[in-house]
């Protein structure tokens, strides 16, 4: 029984060390595979080696979508979305821009921004880039639509759609220019040339009007259009640039358009018969914008209109809306036809692969060697040097001082003053600057006279500014108690002033003739001479002021001041009171002023013969007669 108990055990213990066996083959371990029961060499099982499918290379997500492009495919979310941005952009219209953009707004919320964009400027261009030429008021509205957007979403939205249309535009210019293209002007005349480029660039010019881009990039668009031979082609594009936008680009940057009507007028054949009648009509529109003589084509005012309405609809944005602010894009033709090697510097976060500091070197490097300036412009190194030399002593009054010289006329100077956007207290060192330049000239410029007769019709304060340069310059001819003690103090405390110590007989002949030219023109009035004494004025103040009257007198009587001196011969002929007696009866609502101005008049001009004699007594008529009263002087 022993032996039969013996033999039960070992058999028990075998087949509990066999299930052990078995179910350690059964465990698959932490990597979830089962050992097989033949293994190899290498203990790795034979069987398990089945052939596994084969790894798929990782693709980021904008190859993908590339890769689906070129294979035709397009998902249906993708469908979708496109399907509801074109009827978005089918429906609308000026009177419902406002619920489009909202819905547009919306639809950015619910999907990527990146597929929305993408969209939205695919749409747009396909639509402005049309084989017919479009109506002004339908590219108007969609610029306005993309500024709105800029506004609202953000500046890379504007970014993606300008780089986009620039693409296009080069792409249908560059068929346009290929001879061997059958789209080519001058390969047939049959078929009607394609308006693509054409609608492009007025879309262009929108987007800049909107303030979507800056006139850096169209003046590279029509520095591009004039390389080469000037074609009825480039001339058409040419004129649409400057119908459209001439006029902000003539405010903006005055100086690149002198040197754009420079070059077309170097591009021009030598003989005028060989002129075809759209590029006669160009420089015409050209000359007509240097010259601030823009005139509304009758075709041009419906699409003016509903500029200046989309204007208003975009300016109301801020108030109901939440907006970006954003300055155009500064951005130039070359940035963004590098933007895919180089990167995009204008987005914030955006890879750049371009070294600033070489660049302009190179830049500045092909300018001096390629295109030189011309011999009668002068550089502004030189200017600023003149500046430096005439004592302007702050960046203020040096930029002032570049801005009256390297000005075209008294109303370039004007608009050009007012781009330097200064402050209530800068804008008085206008009046200083050009009075110091004025009285330094070797003969009298009628130049600065137009220049302050502007600038007071645009704001009081000049008035007022000129009015104490006025008793300045009587102080500095030793007429020490006109302005008061208060002011007096005052002059003396501040050492910022110009050097005008000794003034010579040129500086005092100037700058009476162009207070002369003032009085009479209403630049300000003879109240100026409030605080002046006219019994105690020293020699120098007395020929000042009596040289100041008389070009007062005689340019009552002119429509220009350019009145040659004081002799009989080139005083003014005319005898008209009305003009003369305006500028007077202002004089005599202050008696202080009226007492001392019968007294000079009655003492300086006595003697006198022609003209000289009847305008003073004139001028003493209405100074009695103002006051209400016959003084006995």
């Amino acid at each position: 029984m022993d032996d039969e108990e013996g033999a039960s055990a070992a058999e028990e213990t075998a087949s509990e060390s066999e299930d052990d066996e078995a179910s350690d083959e059964e465990w698959q371990g932490l990597s979830g595979t089962a050992k097989s029961e033949e293994t190899g060499p290498g203990g790795v099982g034979e069987s398990s080696q089945a052939p596994a499918a084969p790894a798929s290379k990782y693709v980021p997500p904008h190859l993908r979508k590339r890769a689906e492009a070129e294979a035709g495919q397009m998902s249906e979310a993708q469908l979708k979305l496109t399907k509801q941005l074109k009827g978005l952009l089918n429906r609308m219209s000026e009177q419902n821009i406002a619920s489009i953009v909202d819905g547009v707004e919306e639809i950015y919320r619910n999907h990527r921004r990146h597929d929305v964009t993408e969209t939205l400027t695919k749409l747009i261009i396909d639509g402005i880039s049309s084989h017919s030429m479009l109506l002004d008021q339908y590219v108007v509205l969609h610029a306005a639509f993309v500024s709105a957007l800029h506004k609202l979403v953000g500046i890379e939205f504007a970014a993606f759609f300008v780089q986009h249309v620039v693409a296009s535009y080069d792409k249908h210019y560059a068929e346009m220019n290929d001879p061997a293209n059958p789209k080519a002007p001058s390969s047939t005349e049959d078929e009607p040339i394609g308006k693509e480029c054409s609608n492009l660039v007025v879309l262009l010019s929108e987007l800049y009007n909107f303030q979507v881009i800056s006139s850096v990039l169209m003046y590279d668009v029509i520095r591009a259009l004039l390389d080469g031979d000037l074609t009825e082609f480039k001339v058409e594009l040419l004129l649409k640039v400057a119908r459209n936008s001439g006029q902000q680009l003539r405010q903006d940057d005055p100086t690149a358009l002198k040197s754009i009507i420079q070059i077309v007028h170097s591009k021009l054949p030598p003989g005028a018969n060989a002129l075809s009648s759209r590029t006669r009509f160009m420089i015409e529109t050209l000359s007509n914008l240097k010259n601030n003589k823009i005139k509304k084509a009758a075709g041009q005012t419906a699409g003016g209109e509903a500029v200046e309405r989309m204007k208003k609809f975009l300016s109301g944005l801020s108030k109901k809306r939440h907006v970006m602010s954003h300055e155009p894009l500064r951005v130039s033709l070359e940035d963004l036809r590098t933007a895919d090697t180089k990167g995009k510097w204008w987005l914030v976060g955006a890879a750049w692969g371009g070294d600033p500091l070489v660049e302009r070197q190179q830049e500045a490097q092909s300018a001096t060697t390629s295109a030189p300036p011309p011999p009668d412009a002068p550089s502004e190194n030189a200017l600023l040097k003149l500046a430096k030399k005439q004592g302007m002593n702050t960046d203020i009054r040096r930029s002032i001082f570049v801005v009256l010289m390297s000005s075209d006329d008294y109303v370039d100077a004007c608009e050009r003053l007012s781009q330097l956007k200064l402050t209530e207290v800068q804008q008085r060192e206008i009046i200083r600057v050009i009075l110091h330049c004025c009285g330094n000239e070797k003969q009298y410029n009628p130049y600065y006279a137009l220049v302050v007769q502007q600038l007071c019709r645009l704001s009081h304060a000049h008035r007022i500014t000129l009015q104490f340069c006025l008793w300045d310059f009587l102080r500095d001819m030793g007429e020490t108690t006109v302005g008061g003690a208060e002011i007096l103090k005052t002059l003396r405390e501040d050492s910022a002033g110009f050097d005008t110590k000794g003034v010579s007989p040129t500086r005092r002949r100037n700058v009476a003739r162009a207070y002369g030219w003032w009085l009479a023109k209403d630049a300000c009035t003879l109240a100026v001479l409030k605080p002046v004494d006219f019994t105690v004025l020293k020699p120098a103040a007395h020929a000042f002021v009596r040289e100041m009257l008389v070009h007062a007198l005689a340019n009552t009587q002119l429509a220009t001041p350019l009145l040659a001196s004081e002799r009989p011969e080139d005083l003014p002929t005319t005898r008209n009171k009305g003009p003369l007696e305006e500028v007077f009866l202002k004089g005599a609502k202050i008696q202080a002023v009226a007492l001392g101005l019968v007294y000079f008049l009655q003492t300086a001009f006595k003697g006198e013969e022609g003209f000289l004699k009847w305008a003073s007594q004139v001028a003493l008529d209405t100074l009695r007669t103002g006051m209400e009263v016959v003084p006995i002087i």
